[in-house]
């Protein structure tokens, strides 16, 4: 089976005694990361890039089983690539931008997630869970190497945690039994069930669904669909109320069928029930391997608070949303994203504590956005009432004539980044006919420019992007640096991304590449007092 050779071949952090086992007294460390799947990962090489000793712990050796998420975003991918580990990700991906609806037995339209060329990176690739996780962990070993001070424990289950006003002390069990150890923060990135937030008594607030969806992978190299993302409502081969299908790297396609809330899921879970859906779509000749399969139900729900004193929560553990909308892994990077300068930042004494509370304000507006949009697809493709239903089938089938109910129609309205619109770290927008896209609080889209693409050019930290504006290249504004990156607006996307009817344009952008503040010409003290602003010392 696949996901055994997952386990196998990506047993990537086996157990090893460490010197904190052994210490006389309980050694302190700046940062500890719960949880060793794909957030707790990014969160440690984010912060070894930075410097910062980080410690993993982890209660496996490697990458759980199965595939798990597979569709991720652009935006995912843009992370990844800062991070050093983005192209291996692109290069085994089947990389994605269209998509089919299907009502009955009729395509109803289709549609492209990047219609615009000039992005480095596609819409979305489609990527095993475990192949995600190996090449992050793959960069870390490259960062290890160059000296990044990242050291991943496997076989190392917290057992309890206990919250101190300046710091975390944790009690850890290792196959040769137990030992402790304190860090100044926490990051809890230990999935949906997180037992850091059942050890602490947290729980989450929001709204289970009552519907049932069965995933299956299976591994078939002779068939006719496209490397497109295709959904049914209603479908003619009545394996299921809705069906999602498409595919991911090794001949393994993904599928998922709407089975309803009262089923019993031990039988469904047999392999002869699932190969009876499996053979109403794909057709009783079809040859395939049965690779993974599992039953979830849509939850749309978060934590009240992400900070928790010195302990944070990050991905799964702080929200859930629905699988649908691909939200999940994707969300979770940008929560990595949002947080890892941020931490840096305060652990350098460079800032207050009160930026690591903007984590919980921004990326709590972001998972509100998450669950407002997961919720909305989860309404349309599970109607609740008899009117409903009739409701969403009439938008359906006028969809497939005319063009206006398509922006209705919901077949998991997919992952887009969040734009932190009126959030406290946002400083001034006086970029006279600049783009809303670019407006402050939004992230950077990519463009190319001379000898590559823009999102590469910004780099990990504060960046004055001016073009066809002059400014100081270098800056320092109370141990912040800002380094500048000056353009021209001669290229067509990056003017029309970022300067708009503006003739020029100074761009002050966070090191996670959202625009801080923008006007249309240098001014020292209005990037002095925006750059505060950023850093929570305003």
């Amino acid at each position: 089976m696949l996901q055994d050779r997952y386990s196998l071949a990506f047993k990537l952090y086996p157990y090893a005694r460490r010197a904190d086992q052994d210490a006389t007294e309980v050694v302190r460390h700046p940062v500890v990361v719960i949880g060793g799947g794909p957030i707790g990962l990014a969160t440690a090489l984010d912060l070894g890039r930075q410097g910062k000793p980080v410690v993993v712990l982890d209660d496996h050796e490697g990458v759980g089983q199965g595939s798990r998420a597979i569709c991720f975003a652009k935006r995912t991918l843009e992370i990844a690539q800062r991070y050093g580990c983005g192209q291996p990700m692109v290069d085994k991906g089947v990389v994605w931008n269209l998509g089919k609806v299907f009502f009955d037995d009729r395509k109803i339209y289709d549609f492209n997630l990047l219609p615009e060329d000039g992005h480095r990176n596609p819409a979305f690739i489609n990527l095993q869970q475990p192949y995600f996780e190996k090449f992050i962990h793959d960069q870390i070993v490259a960062e290890v190497a160059q000296g990044a001070p990242i050291d991943i424990r496997g076989k190392n289950r917290v057992e309890a945690i206990t919250s101190q006003d300046d710091h975390v002390v944790l009690d850890i069990l290792t196959p040769e039994g137990p030992y402790q150890i304190e860090a100044d923060w926490v990051v809890a990135c230990d999935g949906a069930s997180s037992p850091t937030r059942a050890m602490l008594g947290l729980d989450f607030e929001g709204r289970v669904f009552e519907d049932s969806f069965l995933i299956a992978d299976i591994k078939m190299k002779n068939n006719e669909f496209p490397t497109e993302r295709w959904f049914w409502f209603e479908p003619y081969f009545k394996a299921g109320a809705s069906t999602l299908l498409h595919k991911q790297p090794d001949d393994v396609w993904r599928v998922d069928f709407q089975i309803g809330w009262d089923v019993d899921r031990k039988e469904e879970l047999k392999e002869e029930n699932i190969r009876k859906r499996l053979d109403a779509l794909l057709g009783n000749d079809a040859e395939y391997e049965m690779v993974w399969s599992s039953i979830y139900t849509f939850q749309c729900r978060r934590m009240k608070e992400f900070r928790h004193g010195r302990v944070i929560f990050a991905g799964d553990a702080a929200h859930q949303v629905s699988p649908f909308g691909a939200r999940g892994a994707n969300s979770g990077m940008q929560d990595v994203d949002n947080l890892g300068w941020k931490l840096g930042l305060v652990l350098d004494g460079n800032a207050p504590e009160a930026l690591i509370d903007s984590y919980h304000e921004e990326r709590a507006f972001g998972a509100d956005e998450n669950i407002l949009n997961s919720t909305r697809s989860t309404d349309f493709i599970t109607p609740k009432s008899k009117t409903s239903h009739m409701f969403r089938n009439a938008v359906l089938e006028l969809a497939e004539h005319v063009e206006f109910p398509r922006s209705i129609v919901n077949s998991g309205r997919l992952s887009l980044p969040c734009t932190y619109d009126g959030l406290s770290l946002n400083g001034a927008d006086k970029l006279e006919g600049g783009p809303n896209r670019t407006r402050v609080g939004s992230p950077c889209p990519d463009a190319p420019v001379a000898d590559g693409f823009l999102l590469d050019k910004l780099g990990g930290g504060f960046t004055l992007l001016t073009i066809d504006a002059d400014a100081p290249n270098e800056l320092d504004v109370d141990g912040v640096a800002v380094s500048r990156l000056a353009l021209n607006g001669t290229d067509k996307h990056l003017a029309e991304r970022y300067l708009g009817a503006a003739k020029s344009a100074v761009y002050l952008i966070r090191p996670d590449q959202h625009v801080a503040a923008r006007w249309s010409t240098y001014d020292q003290t209005a990037l002095e007092a925006a750059l505060k602003t950023a850093c929570a010392k305003g």
